[in-house]
This record gives structure tokens, C-alpha cells and sequence, in this order.
């Protein structure tokens, strides 16, 4: 008997039990339709905003589930770069250029056709410099004659939870996915489609390194050419990383077995659903960014008060813990304490900020919203 799904000659021909993924289907479609209904409230440069903060979070949570570290701030610099944005003072990284510019491909132009080349493009540019930390990979071709395990515990006694396919048959069933991808494009539901494509993909596990970020691209791709829309507005990867556990689970269980994809479907369509609801509380957060500028657009304020504000309200409406103090408004700009207590009065008046109740003499204050009552 087959151990792994790959090992059955009829692997591809997956099966799935369609009723019982409707309902959760149907609550992905409903809360995809919501949050589109938000984006298009936004004006131009809002929904650029709230894109630019997805696509860092995607970059930088889709590297973290393979154990890489991007820099944040190198990562908000290329897509400030490619949307238009301020850039200045802003780090560069080849890594994080590379990654950004897979994202903006694969869901820019999801229509386009999907080629052997452009995948070995894309993971050309998740390795600029030819390593993959200290060992040198195979950039750009699929992956050598090693066997492909993925292992856990100590020396001698490893576990193998799953084996690829044999570097020679690579070749072929990438050939069969490009193949089918192009051919499926419009024949399937999208969100079921990206779900297979990322099960396909990963089973395949066609490089050296990068397969996982590589599926997720995919995934994105396939569901932008779902939704019409050329940018994500929500971070798959930002969810899978908190569900990681379950997400190798569920990975793991269909790798195997006849063929039955429904488990693996059933957790992705919940994860996919659960990162669209996360992402709505963070375009809120640039909605009430964009309403209080556009109440507060002819106030004058200093730059550390402009700095304040906005790191304020990036906080959401949560704010910062304790609110904000003399002491944190010192830490945040290097203001003396006497310039710290007059600029937060000043924005006090300026009707920007509240008192905050209790506190007795450590005052502490947050941001008076639109809906704020002082």
C-alpha cells in the first residue's frame, strides 16, 4: 500500500466532501464580501495605506513560519518603494525587495499565465544572494538528488514526518501543475482552488528551500484572480502563523491516505476565514486614522506631536497600555519632561487627546476619537 499520497498513480484526482464545507465556505465568501465593502469605502491613498501595512505583515509573517527574520521596517521600505509612499529614512534588503516583489507579482498579475519560469523567477528573488543562510542552494532550478525529508527530534532518532517525491520525478509533476493551474483558472471555486494549489505544491516540495512562502504566494495568487482584486487586503500568512501547529497538522495528515482532502480543506477555508476577520480590525484602524487627520487637517502641531499621535492611533482603539504619559511622550521623542507636559496640553486643547479616568497625579491620556466624549 502507498504510504505517501505522491506514491498513488492517481494522487492529483483529489476528493473532498463538498457539504460539508459549505457552510464554512459560505461564511469565508460573507466576511470577504464585508471587508470589500470596507475597502471600497476608503479614498485612494487610505486603501494604499492599508495595503501597504497587509503586504508588510504577509513579507514578514510568511518568512517568520520558515524561521527567517526580515526586518520590518526593510520590508515597509520596498513596498513604500513599489505603492508610491514616503521612503525616507527607511532601510534597504535584498531579501525583503526580492519577497515584496514575488507578493506584488503574484496577486498584481493572478490572470497572467503561470509558468515553470516565472516560479523559478520568483524563487530567484526569495535568494538573491544564492544561500539560503549559510548554505548555498540551488537558485532558480528545481532541487538535486538529495532526498527530501522533513525530520524532527535528535540525532539518531529522527522522526520523518513526510518525503517528497524523487528529484527525478519533479520535473514532470511540476509540468502536470502548471498544466493544470492554467487550465483550472475559471473552472473552480477560487478559495477551494488556492487551498489544492497549496496542497499540490507543498506535497511536490519542487526546491531546496522557499516551497512553503512559494505555495503561500500561490494562494494569494489564485484568490486574487477570485476576488478581482489586484492587492490583498488581509494576511493569510499572518494567520497560518499563529495556527502553525494546526497548519503543519493538517498538511501532514492529507500527505498521506487516499486522497480525501476534505480535513485539509476544512482547516484552511477556517483559517482563511479567521484572517479576513482579523484583517477588518486592522482597515478600521486606518479608517479612524484617515477620519481623525481629515477632523484635525489645519491643526498645527510640532513633529513630535505629530509623532505621538500617529503611533498613537496606529495602536488602535486600545491605545497604548496605561495610556499615554509625560514619561512615554519623553521616551518616544527625547523631549524634555517640561516640553512633554506642554505639547500634551497643547493637544489636549487641540481636542486630539482625552484624559484618561483614574490615574490619581500620574495622569495618563488617550486619543479623542470621532465618537470620543471628553
Amino acid at each position: 500500500m502507498p504510504h505517501y499520497l505522491w506514491q498513488r498513480k492517481d494522487w492529483t484526482c483529489f476528493r473532498w466532501d463538498a457539504e460539508a464545507l459549505l457552510p464554512v465556505l459560505g461564511r469565508c465568501r460573507i466576511r470577504q464580501g464585508r471587508l470589500l465593502g470596507i475597502i471600497a469605502s476608503l479614498g485612494m491613498a487610505q486603501a494604499r495605506e492599508a495595503q501597504a501595512e497587509l503586504i508588510v505583515e504577509e513579507a514578514v509573517t510568511t518568512s517568520a513560519i520558515e524561521g527567517e527574520a526580515l526586518s520590518p521596517l526593510s520590508v515597509r521600505s520596498s513596498v513604500a518603494r513599489r505603492l508610491g509612499l514616503p521612503t525616507a529614512g527607511l532601510p534597504n534588503d535584498r531579501s525583503a525587495d526580492g519577497l515584496v516583489s514575488v507578493l506584488l507579482d503574484a496577486a498584481g498579475h493572478a490572470d497572467d499565465p503561470l509558468t515553470v519560469q516565472r516560479l523559478h523567477s520568483w524563487h530567484a528573488a526569495l535568494f538573491p544572494t544564492g544561500y539560503s543562510g549559510l548554505h548555498k542552494i540551488r537558485v532558480g532550478r528545481w532541487r538535486g538528488e538529495s532526498p527530501m525529508r522533513i525530520v524532527s527530534g535528535p540525532v539518531g532518532r529522527e522522526r520523518v514526518h513526510y518525503e517528497a517525491p524523487p528529484a527525478s520525478a519533479v520535473a514532470g509533476e511540476m509540468k502536470h501543475f502548471v498544466s493544470w493551474w492554467n487550465r483550472d483558472r475559471k473552472g473552480s471555486d477560487g478559495i477551494i482552488r488556492a487551498a489544492v494549489a497549496h496542497l499540490r505544491f507543498v506535497i511536490v516540495h519542487p526546491y531546496e528551500d522557499g516551497n512553503g512562502r512559494i505555495a503561500r504566494v500561490l494562494t494569494d495568487m489564485a484568490i486574487a484572480g477570485d476576488d478581482l482584486q489586484p492587492f490583498r487586503y488581509y494576511s493569510l500568512s499572518s494567520q497560518i502563523m499563529k495556527e502553525r501547529i494546526d497548519y503543519y497538522a493538517a498538511l501532514e495528515k492529507c500527505s498521506t491516505g487516499s486522497g480525501d482532502i476534505t480535513p485539509w480543506l476544512s482547516w484552511f477555508l477556517g483559517c482563511f476565514s479567521r484572517a479576513i476577520e482579523s484583517s477588518e480590525g486592522k482597515v478600521a484602524v486606518v479608517l479612524d486614522k484617515a477620519r481623525f487627520w481629515q477632523r484635525h487637517a489645519h491643526t498645527s502641531l510640532s513633529e513630535r506631536q505629530r509623532k505621538v499621535m500617529n503611533r498613537l492611533i496606529d495602536s488602535g482603539r486600545k491605545g497604548f497600555e496605561g495610556g499615554l504619559t509625560t514619561r512615554k511622550y519623553v521616551a518616544l521623542t527625547n523631549a524634555s519632561r517640561a516640553t512633554a507636559f506642554r505639547e500634551i496640553e497643547q493637544l489636549l486643547q487641540f481636542g486630539m487627546l482625552i484624559r484618561r479616568p483614574g490615574g490619581g497625579r500620574s495622569a495618563s491620556y488617550t486619543v479623542k476619537w470621532d465618537d470620543s466624549t471628553a
